[in-house]
């Protein structure tokens, strides 16, 4: 019946032990089963260095020489060419045929030799033309179809450091505060008022004064000061104004009153027609009249209220 014995048609997923040329196992192979063979897989240390580290004197990494740097070029050029005759020919209202390529002729013997076959014929020459495209003829296929990428190969491996325990220090660093709302308290929590502020974030502000706020300040300071100068010089002027304005009327009251002791002595005789008076004599005249009014009107006051006389007379003497 066959029975303990292993089936020779069974599959298994075993792998066999593979060496490289340095005599160690290869263990990149299972990293690589079930991938197909284009794909890259990264399995070793060597796979993370830069490959001029690791092949130095690989040829792909010499400098070209001046034959192939030429070749490049004028394939470069001629593609470049193509790209731009291209756009140029599509930009243009009018488009004439493609120039159709020389025609090719290929010498074709049939398997089957006879006067029955090929019209008795050993070989035939077929001449193979580029056929006639029509330049307004819309294109027939679909070029825009999307078609979907395959599985891109895993990128290169992190490497991590070991593993080590956190320190007490280390959990009160990345300790994350609770989120305090100057607003809503839902939960009642009783916030001190240093958290409070620690969480608004003043202490984190730097307060930048600007420097034109210096010299605004001077500014002002120095209006204000000669605006203060303008003033005092003014109000100085104004004095020394009133004050010799005071001075002349004084002279000329002592003036006059040296004029009527004079006249009360006898040095000069009035006279009594008032059209021959001058003009000194009727402005002596009318400041008697104006004293002789304002005696007048002391008397008036006084006999009707003594307060306001008073009152008057205190103004008067300020």
């Amino acid at each position: 019946l066959g029975m303990g014995h292993k089936d020779s048609n069974s599959t298994s997923n075993a792998l066999a032990v593979q060496l490289d040329s340095s005599g160690k196992v290869k263990y990149d192979i299972l990293a690589r089963q079930g991938q197909s063979k284009d794909k890259i897989v990264y399995s070793k240390l060597s796979d993370l260095l830069p490959v001029e580290v690791v092949a130095e004197n690989d040829p792909s990494l010499e400098k070209p020489n001046q034959e192939e740097i030429d070749d490049l070029t004028e394939k470069t050029r001629q593609a470049l060419m193509k790209i731009t005759n291209s756009k140029i020919a599509a930009a243009m209202p009018v488009r004439r045929a493609e120039k159709q390529g020389p025609a090719e002729f290929i010498r074709y013997t049939p398997s089957q030799q006879g006067t029955a076959f090929n019209s008795g014929a050993k070989q035939r020459v077929i001449r193979l033309v580029e056929a006639q495209v029509d330049p307004m003829e819309p294109p027939k296929f679909k070029i825009n179809k999307k078609i979907p990428r395959g599985p891109a190969s895993p990128p290169a491996p992190v490497l991590h450091s070991p593993t080590r325990r956190v320190t007490v220090k280390e959990q009160k660093e990345w300790k994350i505060p609770p989120c305090i709302s100057n607003w809503k308290n839902a939960k009642g929590y009783t916030v001190p008022l240093d958290k409070r502020l620690a969480a608004d974030g003043r202490g984190l502000q730097q307060n930048h004064v600007n420097e034109n706020f210096a010299k605004l300040a001077e500014a002002l300071y120095i209006a204000d000061r000669k605006a203060r100068e303008a003033v005092e010089t003014r109000a100085q002027l104004e004095k020394k104004l009133a004050q010799k304005e005071k001075e002349q009327k004084e002279e000329h009251l002592r003036q006059l009153a040296q004029k009527a002791r004079d006249e009360r002595a006898g040095i000069r005789v009035v006279a009594s027609d008032p059209k021959n008076m001058d003009s000194e004599e009727r402005e002596r005249d009318l400041l008697r009249q104006d004293r002789h009014k304002e005696r007048a009107r002391e008397r008036n006051l006084a006999r009707a209220a003594p307060d306001k006389r008073s009152k008057l007379q205190k103004e008067r003497e300020r």
